[in-house]
């Protein structure tokens, strides 16, 4: 539990530079096995790209979004894997068209990051984009963070996270609350709901 962006982008990518993916991407990305036919993913808020690497090396294609340059400008400086996909976008995700044929949309830490009408639209845009057997994998916060209150963020209950989620095989629904710090050092609560979850045939529209 370690997602805190401080003023300084440099620093921040600096202390989480060598961590490895998240635990709820390979989750997922174990899920599917081998990769499937055009495996087609968008990591959104990908920061430097601990995750985006890791989907590269099982052979995924990866649109990585983020709004910050430095950002991408660090995850392409990576040690990528030979014959790797990657297509960087600098913007906001919230703001980012999902492409046609994504199988996995993954977002550590970032969808709380934009205030609960975009949440909303992005997330109903995610559940359209995906096919039957396509997977989000990511965080939600809750309501009991410590951030709650901060502009520009959203927090949702477990009630409302499952209701956001109806539709989707639940493979991964953690509820994680516990005090910590951030890279910063600042002590945090922290109130996260871990998920990885597969889009049913039969998944209705919201």
């Amino acid at each position: 539990m370690t997602e805190d962006r401080p003023a300084g982008w440099a620093e921040y990518y600096d202390k989480l530079r060598d961590r490895p993916p998240r635990r709820t991407l390979v989750a997922a990305l174990d899920q599917f096995g081998p990769a499937p036919e055009d495996p087609l993913a968008i990591d959104l808020g990908c920061g430097d790209g601990r995750d985006v690497v890791e989907m590269l090396r099982r052979g995924w294609r990866v649109v990585a979004v983020d709004a910050e340059p430095e950002a991408l400008k660090r995850l392409q400086a990576r040690p990528l894997p030979a014959g790797s996909d990657l297509t960087p976008i600098v913007a906001r995700f919230e703001d980012v068209p999902l492409p046609l044929g994504v199988k996995l949309v993954n977002s550590s830490f970032a969808m709380p990051l934009c205030g609960p009408d975009d949440f909303r639209r992005l997330w109903q845009r995610i559940r359209e984009a995906l096919p039957a057997g396509g997977r989000f994998s990511g965080q939600w916060y809750g309501p009991r963070d410590s951030w709650v209150g901060r502009p520009g963020m959203t927090f949702v209950s477990r009630d409302e996270a499952l209701a956001l989620l109806d539709g989707f095989d639940l493979e991964t629904f953690e509820e994680e609350e516990a005090d910590g710090v951030t890279p910063r050092g600042n002590a945090k609560h922290w109130h996260i709901f871990h998920i990885v979850a597969r889009k049913r045939d039969d998944t209705p529209e919201q």
